[in-house]
């Protein structure tokens, strides 16, 4: 096969043949290089998009990993410890710079992860005990450098235990985010406010007990927080009305939808899709009316629709 390039210089054509092995050879080149350069722009594209608390969370398993190969190492220095006690100190140097430069990033996850003043103290020890146990024993070493070497060791073990709170604390405060009602349940505008308002049918003074949030027809509904689907089906006025148990005194509401797509019984994460967008029920155009509950009374959803996860 082969390609014929015309310029509009009036230069001769320049003809490429595909059956050359070389220049299949360019192509197959270019074309790798290519793929190479898109995938890495996905990868920095996606740690750029990815939550600070999702990176915390990533550092701190790099970090317990860290620290679990450095007391590995730790160990073979001391089983080496009898032939060259130079190595040793000079590898105990390092160690010691490894643990506070380790000291130094529990410092800023901490404070990446946004914990409140007091809830974690990187520089405070925390509570530990046991029973000493010293008949393993085999040689013995300098009391000074056996003793920065059990120190070190020690501080080892105290920062695997400090990184393994900070995670946990962490991994609590993120399911506890996902549990809060947050942001826009559809993309829209809120068409009518919670609260007093003019009935829309007949004009007459009335509570709206939730906010409605206009939206083209069969636009998905997504959950706004994680939780249980209680009830999928048609309610006197909401048409089709989807509800969810967050389990944590929260329940969120959302109606006159044209479609359900879940079914009670079943567990939705923050986004997932529970319905479609229309007008069914007591409405007057297509849109969403989103409720929030807590502890068994309706409460303002405007606060929750407006916060960002």
């Amino acid at each position: 096969m082969q390609i014929i390039l015309v310029s509009r210089a009036r230069k001769l054509p320049r003809t490429l043949d595909l059956a050359d092995r070389r220049l299949r050879l360019k192509f197959l080149a270019v074309l790798s290089v290519a793929v190479a350069v898109c995938m890495g722009m996905g990868g920095a594209l996606a740690w750029v998009v990815a939550s600070p608390r999702d990176r915390a969370l990533a550092q701190i398993r790099e970090l317990q990993q860290q620290i679990s190969q450095q007391d590995a190492q730790l160990g073979g220095v001391r089983q080496d410890a009898r032939h060259s006690l130079d190595a040793l100190a000079v590898k105990l140097g390092q160690l010691q710079a490894q643990s506070t430069r380790l000291n130094a990033l529990g410092q800023r996850l901490a404070e990446v992860g946004k914990l409140d003043d007091g809830e974690f103290d990187f520089d405070q020890q925390p509570a530990v005990g046991g029973v000493e146990d010293v008949s393993g024993s085999a040689y013995a070493l300098p009391p000074a450098l056996d003793g920065s070497i059990n120190q070190l060791a020690n501080q080892f073990d105290l920062q695997q235990a400090q990184l393994s709170a900070l995670q946990s604390l962490l991994m609590d405060a993120r399911i506890e985010s996902n549990l809060k009602p947050t942001g826009m349940p559809v993309p829209g505008y809120i068409s009518s406010y919670f609260g007093v308002r003019p009935d829309p049918f007949d004009g007459h003074s009335a509570r709206h007990t939730g906010i409605d949030i206009a939206t083209p027809f069969g636009t998905a509904v997504h959950a706004v927080a994680e939780g249980m689907v209680t009830f999928a089906g048609a309610r006197s006025g909401y048409g089709n009305v989807i509800e969810v148990d967050h389990g944590n005194g929260y329940m969120t509401r959302y109606a006159h939808n044209s479609a359900l797509d879940v079914r009670p019984g079943q567990h939705v994460q923050v986004g997932d899709v529970l319905a479609q967008a229309g007008s069914t029920g007591r409405s007057t155009g297509s849109h969403v009316h989103f409720e929030v509950w807590y502890d068994g009374r309706v409460v303002n959803p405007l606060a929750f629709v407006r916060n960002h996860r």
